[in-house]
């Protein structure tokens, strides 16, 4: 009784009280950040159990990775070589640029739909276990890495066929990338509270997304007429995802301004998103229990 009274000492104590936490910031900001270090561990057995479960109860396993992008991709390249549509002209061979493009935008979509998707497969746990759920974050972040490893692949081999060169600037397109990761976690961990509560925003998310992707430059270069000059400005994915393609596939960022503006927003708003999603928690795990 003794030894097991010495180790409950070392155990963590959580003091919960009804004064809302935003009213201390620094206290606040000091919990994020503990709970955000000891879910490390947690998320890491979570991400290897839904990546392993996700790919052995599919037919066509890993390869699900790979289809989505190169089946849009194929159907835009199609369409321009039967000149149904007219993209104009592009710096690299249009296959590439439509592949990287989709490869990209499959990238924030993954990123984007993951919050979501792990909180709501934990249901039961939240319920059950009391632990730090910057660990579901963490988890379904990490899945996000883990299929952009396997669709790097894929820009590997547009490199190798459309002898796509190198530059200084290609490496450096993968910090972009990752930036692109960030802002589609921040709409996730936005819409996070929402869809949990009503099922209907996945529904709305695939609609979105889905038009999201056509005023998006994935498959045609930025506009430069008005008013789809100003409606690709607006749109927040823009600057990054092409900004991201262009040090990849040319090692020049055209234009910076709006990539670093867009960049330094996406991170203080990624924080903001963060405390609503820990505000949140509680609320949801009781509305689940009841």
């Amino acid at each position: 009784m003794t030894d097991k009274l010495e180790q409950n000492k070392d155990l963590p104590i959580v003091v919960y009280t009804p004064e809302s936490k935003l009213g201390l910031p620094i206290v606040m900001a000091k919990e994020m950040w503990r709970d955000l270090l000891a879910s490390r561990g947690l998320a890491w057995r979570l991400m290897v159990r839904d990546i392993s479960a996700q790919y052995r109860q599919s037919f066509l396993g890993i390869l699900w990775a790979f289809l989505p992008p190169i089946a849009t991709a194929l159907v835009f390249v199609v369409l321009n070589n039967r000149k149904v549509i007219n993209i104009g002209e592009t710096n690299i061979p249009y296959p590439a640029f439509v592949m990287v493009g989709t490869v990209l935008w499959q990238v924030f979509v993954d990123s984007l739909n993951a919050p979501l998707k792990v909180v709501t497969a934990s249901k039961a746990m939240l319920t059950k276990i009391n632990f730090p759920k910057e660990a579901l974050i963490l988890s379904g972040l990490g899945q996000t890495l883990f299929n952009l490893g396997i669709k790097l692949l894929i820009l590997i081999v547009v490199f190798i066929i459309f002898k796509i060169p190198i530059t200084w600037g290609t490496p450096l397109s993968l910090p972009a990338i990752l930036i692109l990761v960030l802002l589609g976690t921040t709409f996730g961990l936005f819409l996070t509270p929402i869809g949990v509560l009503y099922t209907d925003a996945v529904q709305g998310i695939a609609i979105i997304t889905g038009l999201w992707f056509f005023i998006t430059p994935v498959v045609y270069p930025p506009p430069t007429s008005f008013p789809f000059s100003l409606l690709a400005i607006l749109n927040p994915v823009s600057p990054i995802l092409v900004g991201a393609r262009d040090l990849a596939t040319e090692g020049v960022l055209h234009n910076p301004i709006p990539f670093f503006v867009v960049a330094a927003i996406t991170i203080l708003v990624l924080l903001v998103t963060w405390i609503i999603y820990r505000l949140a928690i509680p609320i949801l795990v009781e509305r689940m229990s009841a």
